[in-house]
This record gives C-alpha cells, structure tokens and sequence, in this order.
C-alpha cells in the first residue's frame, strides 16, 4: 500500500540543489515551511493563472496543513513544470508523467535575479559582522525589556496544528487545569500530541488476523510480530517510523516527550510491560502509526482477570486514533462480554470504526451470505446506534484468493472491498488535519460541560455543616444534578459523560475542594471555538480562494 504523495526520490539530486535554494528563498521567516502568503509572492513568478496555481497549491498540501514543507514544495513545483509544458493539473498528473526525476524545474520569471541579490546582501551582512560592526543597544532600552513583550498574535503561527496548541495552551488548558478535566476524563495535551502521525487501531478476538493485517500492508514483518493461530499477541505494539528495526519496551515509549503515549503512565507499571513500539524505515510508517492489540478474550478465558484495565486502555488510543478497524472472521462471529465492553468503550468515537470481515475466502458464496447476515445482526445489539455500519468483506493477507471456496464472484467482490478499504487508509493522513480540528472542538466543548458540572456540584455543597451527607448525596442523584445543569445551560444531552464513570472518579474527591464557576474562563473557551478557530481554518485555507 503507497500513500499518495511524491518522495523526494523522485526528483534528481541536481534539481533538489535548485529547489531547496528556492524554497530557501520563498521562506521569508525560515521557519522550513511556506505559508499561503510566501507562496503568493514567490508562485506568482510562474505567471501561470490564479485557478491553476490553486489547483497546484491543493494537490501540493494534500494534507490541508496550510503551508507547504520541502518535500511537498518539490511537489508544487513539478507541478508548475507541467504546467507550463501545456498539461493538466490533475491528481494523478504526477504518477503517470515519465522521466519525472529529469524533469526540469519552471521557468519563474525574475528569480535568478532576486536569488543574485539576496546572495550580495547575505555577504554584506557576513562583511558587516566581521568586522564587528554589531549596532549597539539603544541606551533607552530598559534592561529586561522582554517581560512587557505581548502575546504573539495567532496570525504569527504558520500552521493550523500550531494555530490549535496555542490556543489549547492559552485559552483550554486553563480550564481544564481548574476543574481537573485531567483526571475525570482526559490527560492534558502535550506538544507531542498534536505534532504525531495519524493511528490506525485494530481489535478483535484472537487469531482473526490483525497483526497479519499490518504485515499485508507493510508487506513485510515488523520487530515484534507473532504470527499463528494461538493467541500471539499478548501485548499492545504501536508500530511506527523509525531509522532502524528494533522494539522498543512500554515504560521508554511512554516517558519520552517526542511521543504520544505519556498518558499510558497513568495505567500503571503492569500494563507497561505489556506495552511496546516496534520501530522500522517504511514509507508507509512515515504517514500513519499502528496500533496492534491483544485478542479480546471469549469463552472461559473471560474469567481470568487482566492485571490492567484492558478497556481504559482501549478507551484512551480510541480517543487518539484516526481509524479504529474492528477484525471478524466467519469462524469467530460471537461478541464475547469483554468484547462488548470493549466496543461500548469506545462510544464517542463512532465514527471511527470500521468492521472487517476477513479470511471471507475460508468459506463459499451461501456461507458467507449467512455469515454477513449474522454478524449484522450481532452487531445491532451491541452498537447502539439507528444507522448501519459499513462493512468491508475480504481476505487481508498475502496469499491470493482462495477461488475454489469463494468463486469468481467472491475474488471480484473481495478484490473491490479492499480496494475501497486501502483507499480508506489512503485518505487517513489527507484528512488528519481536519481530523485533529474536529477533536479539539469536541473536547473543548467536553471541558466545558465539565467546568459545569464540577462547579455546579461545588454550589449546591453547604457552607459549614452536613459536607458528608450533602457528597453523598449528591454522587446518589448524579443523573438528576446532570438533567438540572443541562436545563439551566441549555446543553445537549448526548454531550455529557457517563454517570456511572463520573461517579467512580468522583468517590475519590472532595467536592467541597472544587473550584466555583468562573464566567471568564467559559467566556475565553466559547470566544476560541466562536472567532479564534474559524479565523485560524481562513488564514491557512488554500490562498487562491
């Protein structure tokens, strides 16, 4: 499986000296990325038309960041080359162009000539420093002048990831630090968090094929990969990019701040030592990161307690993932009761999920009819949900189909759903951006309804007298205090959290110790999701609307 997008293999060496001059050139704040406003100076020297500039500028930041790096730059600007031979811009413009490593760079009117100049300031400036011609502070400059330096204004930032953390860090993290939304329903976001790659999440009961799944994706084994019809998998393994093949133990993954995983500590050392990354050069890895699970338990083995909590864990990658691929195959259509936990831990991420039927081949055309019907309907008990879930029929594995059971209608079927799965996968890192978007506003909206609810609790707790008694009851009528916060707040239903979950978080604490409403901190979270967020999508949208 390839993700749609040019690596800069495909270009030749002497054209990436050329290139990377020029994207030097276009970053005009040398922050390694170009914005709408760099490239509307610098494009504009292609003379192409405003309509075929923004179609470049779309298929260059497939990923809608809003800006372009160097690699997606070299993209852009093979795509001006062909432009200006006479060609289309279309999607595919650049897969089905031959010699595309030759292919000689646009011709940008005036840029030898800019590139001349910048290059006899650039040595002025190295002349001036030399000779220690360094300008001196102005004698009126108080000392410590930074301390009255002002905020930077969003406009400064030059992505909409980047856009996002600082609004998180100014405006959100606040209240969730106050009312310790980090404790009852989510840890605080870190940099880390909204710097990493797209995940894809498998889950299912043993043996139904997920690990074989990545290998076929991959196309070849990862480090850590236990393959057979036994329960393999006893860990959780996050497979990922890295410079070499190795794996790596839980308890390193999740204290080293560059990833993601630091919330994973909060589930204690022994799910740390069922945790572990594997890490390898692939190209595939350097878009989307996979999370394989162990096989949910069935049968007698549901009464051997985990020594973690197996569906927290589940609940906290679900939050994190991009996709969530729950793996069925014909001989295992029974939802076993930890499997229904499982899913129900899940809720709020519904739109995430997608069902495989795989190993469909081990049957023939009758069976698998039966088998779709009846896994459809075990399904609809468990998924409480009005519309039907998509399900995807194949055999995810590098064998070839097996044709004597499934027929020529079975290999056509099988070969079409997975085209649509891979396509599925595809389009994951295009739509990360929007994807980390539609996070964000979910939960600051979630810590809204969260600074509601624990400042409402602090309010009907009396002054002096009866705090035990007025806890308790309290935490007995959660549902009733939550019906009476959405009534004076005209908040949906369907935003709030769990009361049964709520409450075992809840026993824990003081609810005298909780922070009042502050109208302020509610003020700033609605000003973010009402002005600062739409403003951020219009400065980073394609700069040729």
């Amino acid at each position: 499986m390839e993700i749609a997008s040019v690596p800069i293999s495909s270009c030749s060496k002497d054209n990436q000296k050329i290139y990377q001059e020029w994207f030097n050139y276009a970053d005009s704040d040398n922050d390694g990325r170009i914005t709408g406003t760099d490239a509307i100076k610098f494009f504009a020297m292609s003379k192409l038309s405003r309509p075929e500039l923004k179609q470049v500028w779309a298929i260059a930041d497939s990923k809608r960041q809003g800006f372009l790096g160097f690699r997606e730059f070299i993209t852009a600007m093979q795509m001006v080359s062909l432009a200006q031979a006479g060609n289309e811009i279309t999607l595919d413009i650049l897969k089905t162009t031959e010699d595309l490593e030759n292919l000689e760079p646009p011709s940008m009117e005036g840029l030898k000539a800019l590139l001349n100049k910048n290059k006899v300031s650039t040595n002025n400036c190295e002349l001036e420093l030399n000779g220690d011609s360094r300008p001196q502070p102005s004698p009126s400059t108080p000392w410590f002048a930074s301390k009255s330096i002002k905020k930077a204004p969003l406009t400064s930032v030059t992505s909409i990831i980047d856009g996002l953390e600082r609004l998180y860090n100014e405006k959100l993290k606040p209240l969730e630090v106050t009312y310790r939304f980090n404790d009852f329903v989510s840890p605080l976001l870190t940099h880390s968090d909204f710097d990493a790659k797209p995940m894809v999440m498998l889950l299912g009961q043993y043996s139904t094929g997920k690990t074989t799944f990545i290998k076929h994706l991959l196309g070849c084994n990862f480090p850590g990969a236990h393959i057979g019809p036994e329960p393999t998998t006893d860990r959780f393994v996050v497979v990922m990019s890295g410079p070499d093949e190795r794996s790596i133990p839980g308890n390193t993954i999740a204290v080293n701040a560059e990833m993601p995983f630091n919330g994973l500590t909060t589930f204690g050392g022994a799910f740390l030592s069922k945790f572990e990354g594997s890490q390898m050069p692939h190209p595939l890895l350097e878009h989307i990161t996979f999370v394989d699970t162990p096989g949910v338990l069935s049968g007698e083995k549901q009464r051997t307690q985990r020594s973690y909590d197996f569906t927290g864990v589940i609940s906290w990658f679900a939050a994190k993932c991009d996709l969530i691929l729950l793996l069925f195959d014909p001989h295992k259509l029974d939802i076993s009761d930890e499997f229904k936990r499982v899913i129900a831990s899940l809720h709020g991420n519904d739109d995430k999920i997608r069902v495989v039927l795989n190993k469909a081949d081990q049957v023939d055309t009758q069976q698998l009819m039966r088998v779709y019907g009846a896994l459809m309907w075990s399904l609809g008990k468990v998924l409480n949900t009005p519309e039907v879930v998509r399900v995807y029929i194949g055999s995810f594995n590098d064998k070839p189909v097996n044709e004597t059971a499934a027929g020529p209608i079975g290999k056509d079927l099988f070969e079409k759903e997975q085209d649509n799965l891979l396509a599925d996968l595809i389009d994951i890192p295009k739509k990360a951006c929007d994807r980390r978007i539609n996070e964000f506003v979910k939960r600051a909206r979630a810590a809204k309804i969260h600074a509601y609810i624990i400042s409402h609790l602090k309010k009907e707790m009396p002054a002096m007298m009866g705090k035990a008694k007025a806890q308790q009851r309290l935490t007995d009528n959660l549902e009733d205090e939550f019906a009476k916060i959405q009534r004076e707040f005209h908040l949906p239903a369907g935003d709030f959290p769990s009361v049964e979950q709520f409450k075992e978080v809840l026993n824990s604490y003081s609810i005298d110790k909780f922070e009042k409403l502050k109208p302020r901190m509610i003020q700033a979270v609605d000003d973010m999701l009402g002005y600062d967020i739409p403003e951020l999508l219009k400065n980073f949208r394609n700069p040729y609307e």
